[in-house]
């Protein structure tokens, strides 16, 4: 490689070997990013200082971790980005008809499924380069996967915010290596949106408060998922069917007009957890929560927040029994206990004769 860099030849060579071993273990996509800060860092500043993460204050420490790597883990120079394709057969559907549950909640945990592929992957690239240090990551540290799988070439940012191949759509798992190896670096994605907003126009509760702009107070996915209280009635109403997460602006995008399946079998719908009626969750206990849905994707709401999300549905589309509603309007903790027995004044209100 006349005029090339010192080692250029062996950072392609070796950036070969770790895409290969990557799409070996199972990943759909892969690419590198030179690691450095984060060129809009601003852009998550301002949404942080606007309030739009909720009650997600997690989100607000380690700023400058979360936009550097490099301080993440000292002397990174790539950044390896995978993507996992998760959507599943819509028959494969665990919920009830009549209640709906996002893709990504129907299997294990994908922190455990992407964590093991990942330490896999750092594992091969130390076969690779035997002084290679680094870290696995996946939506589990202060580390901005979409940024960094549009930096990789994995795909771009769309209008709903998900991370979009054109190949593949959005119903991906996006995980990373912060590596010390010098990688070659990949083209980064470019937005094919175009003039679609098909999902800002379909968002139910208007969480997309403009293109490539989410606000997650109105987000029914952080409303059933990452908010642990009581949510106020308008929001029950606005939650509609949803008992975990919510797809609407994934649905209805182009680019998933015939989303390919997952391959990964810890994704299919866990036969311990599912299927699951209304009145089965109304009535979980803490003990019988955790052996159902420990290690699954479902876990992240805890008990509280899927009784509650239950009697939400249940108040919302008259599923489930009132037998089932009332013992979970007497339920110790008080967040359920509200929700039930606001769904049970729902129920009846909207029975009742003209």
């Amino acid at each position: 490689m006349n005029g090339a860099p010192p080692g250029a030849a062996e950072a392609v060579e070796r950036t070969r070997r770790l895409k290969a071993a990557a799409l070996a273990l199972g990943f759909d996509l892969v690419g590198v990013a030179r690691a450095g800060r984060v060129a809009d860092a601003g852009r998550l500043a301002e949404w942080l200082q606007r309030g739009r993460h909720g009650t997600m204050r997690w989100m607000e420490g380690h700023f400058e971790k979360r936009v550097d790597p490099r301080r993440l883990v000292p002397g990174c120079r790539s950044v390896v980005c995978v993507g996992l394709v998760y959507h599943r057969p819509a028959e494969e559907a665990p919920q009830p008809r009549g209640v709906e549950v996002a893709d990504y909640a129907w299997g294990e945990d994908y922190h455990r499924v992407l964590k093991d592929k990942l330490w896999a992957l750092l594992d091969a690239l130390r076969e690779i380069d035997p002084g290679a240090g680094g870290r696995a990551f996946t939506d589990s540290a202060p580390v901005m996967d979409k940024y960094w799988a549009e930096r990789a070439g994995l795909g771009w940012r769309g209008k709903n915010t998900n991370l979009i191949d054109k190949r593949l759509g959005s119903y991906l798992f996006l995980g990373e290596l912060l590596v010390t190896t010098e990688l070659v670096a990949d083209e980064p994605g470019h937005d094919h949106c175009g003039s679609c907003t098909r999902c800002l126009d379909a968002c139910p509760t208007g969480a997309l408060v403009a293109p490539y702009q989410l606000d997650a107070r109105r987000c029914i996915a952080y409303w059933t998922i990452e908010h642990r209280d009581a949510l106020e009635p308008d929001q029950e109403t606005a939650v509609g069917e949803w008992l975990v997460g919510c797809d609407v602006c994934q649905d209805v995008c182009p680019w998933n007009a015939d989303p390919p399946d997952a391959d990964e079998p810890r994704l299919a719908p866990r036969g311990t957890a599912w299927p699951a009626t209304l009145d089965d969750l109304l009535t979980l206990d803490d003990t019988e929560f955790e052996r159902r849905f420990g290690d699954t994707a479902v876990e992240r709401t805890r008990r509280r927040g899927l009784v509650r999300n239950a009697a939400i549905v249940a108040g919302n589309t008259g599923l489930g029994s009132e037998t089932a509603l009332e013992r979970a309007a007497g339920d110790p903790d008080p967040v359920v206990a509200e929700a039930a027995r606001r769904a049970l004044a729902r129920r009846r209100y909207i029975r009742r004769d003209p």
